[in-house]
């Protein structure tokens, strides 16, 4: 401990020298050098410093914009700052080791409280990823340097990272939207999660990359019930309840082939040499030719469903376990029963050889685990300590350990030789369904309902990783047999293969952990508020998506939020019938509203910020008093319906609007209480309301698919706009009111022209229904919230793109005999997320311009199909096309 505190202060003295140094000056010293095309940056410093002193001085004229009007630089005193720092920097270890592994995790959450809001180390560190460009010898400080960036969601946007060469580190999440990558060399480098969202990607040279994401396979339909993989690993097998059996190829995650059961398909395994195949059908196991892709034999004898089949480690023999509360002994040959195996008093759930065949172990909803002699057909002994079923079982590699997994949340490994337990690892949040050793023993991997897997180190008891990705149950955790890979199974369809060293080091992004329900912009702008079924608020930074609060105070989920006009006080409503108050700025509850009997699902302030009315599924509308946090009146809403789902006050704060399960939209008189007028039902009911900015408009979205607009004056329809295959969700005006955005079931958030009712853009990205939208105060931004549990922030401009007078555009153009133009590359320019805010990472390259380049991961497998999946643009195919068009 005292030894990774001397590390963190030895490192921040360096860095903190940077704050001696005009900032400005990085750019200018940056352009210097590379035109100069120095590959020995410190000599050149040290050499010519006149020469650079009088280039600082004319390009400060240049670059006016890199200066206030009244700044004044000492360029001499920062040019000698600078090489002192660079000695130093040079020399440490942090130009030695990858500072993005374990071992110097606490290293750098210290560093990144002491650096995140200092600007000028901030501006040095940026300083150092160019300097890769250009001095070998700084390749190492300048990709920690772009890791610990990452890692503090530095804005990175809109950057020129030319010819950069980052080298052994992690970028998960980076987000670099609008970056000019070109000649840029990564090197094992994890990219999962990066935002590569119209960056310019021309000759890069990107090998031995790891992505997390690349390692799902996705195919069945159904909920996947056991992963196998090959003893050569080079191939896995995976069973669903759609049926099917698929064999995929370990390194491409390409699909070899598919077998049919004849139901759903509960289990398989691989014999010793590659060439049979078991796997279990309702009460009948199958083998299968690997080669010929046939079956073999059945064998039969089971009297109902089987979980679970398993080779013998010399492959002669077969044994699998059922519901009938059996397990049977298969000769493999002839395919005929050598034995039963009879003792437990319920399901047979697990069953594992021990590795020299002699002993089984098995796992039953009795509650038991059952050691049995594989020769006789005995009963060796019987375990008993899990207080529910035992759906797991297995040995470790020296079959002196076994672990075995249980509903009761709990892992036990006993002693096999005494039977004696030897340890209980408990605490987990869910249900154990698969339990895997590693290859040398050292660890165990378990699969839970809580959709994560872990692993523990065997000696210690402690718990060393936690992997998060699915999105359901994972069902079955199986390592490869060289221990580099850990697969997994899951009910969310995939199957994920995940690095079993690296793993360890997987960055876990900021995000709700549920769906998310609503976000707000704060009045200024500077903040985004969600909320969701994980019972928590979060306060997120805009410009890098930095976490600045969690408000966590309701007990169930919360359904909505609000920010106060002036922006001091935000209000939330929750599945727990109350509604709060909390102090933005302290990040602390001031007021709980309590009244409404039922679930409250929404909040919205008065204009003047005195009010705050509220809609619960009591079917009552509340006025609140905010500053003596009383209730002032209650609107009673029409007795048919099941509740009040949206409120709205109009601009001027004299009406209110809401919409109820009834199918209707009222507008209530907030000084009388009285209702004023009711719109037409829609036929398949209303999800959500806004008004226009300047009040005399209504927008409504439908369960039907279509959003119409509605004349406050007069409550006639005036207009209808349809697009979307699924229900509108949610409904926001820009703030000049010239644009509709509309939220859907159907995945897609959709921008409608006002006044001529044409849909301006469609934006996609999130895998899941939107719930939520909301323009920023100045119109340019919009961000969204939806089910797949991440929040999207989306830059809301039109005709943007890449300038064609780049250089390096044109020195692209200039290949090329016949004259190209830019907007022949990009048919439509796409609106693309410009930061995501998820639990987990999920790559990005909508719209990417990308020419030539070489992108590998470290299985030497091409990823030009994943950017191009992605949403990239290959700009050699558009040439091509061009040209044979012409």
């Amino acid at each position: 401990m005292n030894c990774q505190k001397e590390q963190f202060q030895d490192l921040y003295a360096v860095l903190a020298l940077s704050k001696d140094v005009d900032e400005v000056i990085f750019p200018i010293l940056i352009k210097i050098l590379k035109r100069e095309k120095v590959q020995h940056c410190l000599e050149f410093l040290s050499q010519n410093q006149n020469l650079i002193l009088v280039e600082i001085e004319r390009q400060k004229v240049e670059d006016l914009s890199l200066l206030d009007k009244k700044q004044t630089l000492n360029a001499e005193m920062s040019i000698q700052r600078i090489k002192n720092i660079l000695k130093k920097i040079r020399d440490h270890e942090f130009n030695k080791q990858n500072y993005s592994i374990d071992d110097y995790e606490e290293i750098k959450k210290d560093l990144i409280i002491q650096i995140s809001m200092d600007k000028k180390i901030i501006e040095f560190l940026k300083f150092l990823v160019h300097l890769t460009a250009l001095d070998d010898k700084y390749i190492f400080c300048g990709s920690n340097s772009l890791h610990l960036l990452v890692q503090m969601k530095a804005d990175l946007k809109k950057q020129c990272f030319e010819n950069i060469r980052i080298r052994n580190t992690s970028l998960i999440g980076a987000n670099l939207v609008s970056c000019n990558l070109s000649g840029s060399e990564f090197d094992d480098v994890t990219i999962s999660g990066i935002n590569l969202n119209q960056a310019k990607l021309f000759n890069c040279k990107w090998n031995n990359l790891r992505i997390n994401e690349l390692n799902q396979l996705n195919g069945h339909s159904g909920y996947i019930k056991q992963v196998s993989c090959s003893p050569d690993c080079k191939s896995l097998a995976s069973c669903s309840d759609d049926n099917l059996i698929r064999l995929w190829n370990a390194k491409s995650g390409k699909i070899k082939f598919v077998l049919k059961g004849e139901r759903q398909v509960n289990s398989v395994c691989f014999s010793l040499n590659d060439t049979a195949l078991a796997s279990c059908s309702g009460a009948i196991v199958y083998l299968w030719n690997l080669r010929t892709e046939k079956k073999i034999s059945k064998l039969i004898g089971h009297t109902n469903d089987i979980s679970t089949v398993c080779f013998s480690p010399n492959g002669t023999k077969l044994v699998s376990c059922s519901n009938d509360q059996s397990i049977r002994l298969w000769d493999i040959k002839t395919g005929q029963q050598k034995a039963k195996l009879d003792g437990h008093l319920s399901n047979v759930n697990s069953i594992c050889f021990s590795p020299d065949g002699a002993t089984l172990a098995s796992g039953s909803d009795d509650k038991s685990i059952r050691l049995w002699d594989i020769k006789t057909g005995q009963q060796i002994v019987k375990l008993d300590c899990h207080s529910n079923d035992v759906n797991a079982v297995c040995f470790s590699p020296d079959g002196a350990t076994l672990a075995s997994g249980s509903y009761d949340k709990c892992i036990r490994l006993w002693d096999v030789k005494t039977g004696q337990q030897k340890a209980k690892l408990c605490g987990h949040t869910s249900f154990i369904n698969s339990l895997c050793f590693s290859p040398d023993g050292t660890l165990l991997a378990y699969g839970s309902r809580d959709n994560s897997i872990r692993l523990w180190d065997v000696k210690t008891g402690q718990q060393k990783a936690k992997f998060e990705g699915h999105s359901n149950w994972v069902r079955s955790v199986c390592f490869s047999s060289d221990g580099s890979t850990l697969i997994s199974g899951s009910d969310d369809k995939s199957i994920r293969l995940w690095d079993a060293k690296l793993g360890q080091q997987k960055t876990k992004l900021d995000g709700h952990s549920n769906e998310v329900n609503t976000v707000c912009f704060s009045p200024d702008g500077a903040i985004l508020v969600s909320s969701s079924d994980d019972k928590s608020i979060r306060l997120w930074d805009v410009k890098t998506g930095q976490q600045k609060a969690k408000l966590d105070r309701h007990s169930n989920d919360v359904s909505t939020v609000c920010f106060s006009p002036d922006g001091t006080t935000l209000a939330s409503g929750s599945l727990d019938n109350s509604i709060r108050l909390w102090d933005v700025k302290a990040g602390q509850q001031i007021a709980k509203l309590d009244g409404h009997s039922n679930e409250v699902k929404t909040v919205c302030f008065s204009p003047d910020g005195t009010t705050l009315a509220s809609g619960s599924l009591d079917n009552s509308i509340r006025l609140w008093d905010v500053k003596t946090r009383q209730q002032k009146a209650k609107l009673d809403g029409p007795s048919n319906s099941y509740g009040i789902s949206s409120v709205c006050f109009s601009p001027d704060g004299t009406t209110l609007a809401s919409r109820s399960d009834d199918k209707s939209i009222r507008f209530w008189d907030v000084k009388t209480g009285e209702e004023k007028a009711k719109l037409d039902r829609q036929s398949m009911g209303i999800s959500s309301i806004c008004f226009s900015p300047d009040g005399t408009t209504l927008a409504s979205g439908s369960y039907d698919n279509s959003i119409r607009l509605w004349d406050v004056k007069t409550g006639q329809q005036k207009a209808k706009f349809e697009g979307h295959s699924n229900d509108i969700n949610a409904v926001c005006f820009s703030p000049d009111g010239t644009t509709l955005a509309s939220g859907s079931g159907d995945r897609s958030i959709r921008l409608w022209d006002i006044k001529t009712g044409q849909q301006k853009a469609r934006l996609v990205g999130h895998s899941g229904c939107i719930n939520s939208i909301c323009f920023s105060p100045d119109g340019t931004t919009l961000a969204s919230g939806s089910r797949d549990s991440s929040i999207r922030l989306w830059e809301v401009w039109t005709g943007t793109k890449i300038s064609p007078s780049d250089k390096s555009q044109n020195e692209l153009l200039s290949q090329f005999n016949k004259p190209l133009l830019y907007d022949q590359f990009l048919q439509e320019n796409p609106i693309v997320t410009t930061l995501l805010i998820a639990s987990y990472p999920q790559l990005q390259a909508l719209g990417a311009l990308i020419f030539q380049g070489k992108f590998t991961n470290y299985f030497g497998l091409d990823l030009q199909y994943l950017f191009k999946e992605r949403g990239g643009c290959f700009l050699q195919t558009q040439i091509e096309v061009q040209w044979q068009q012409n």
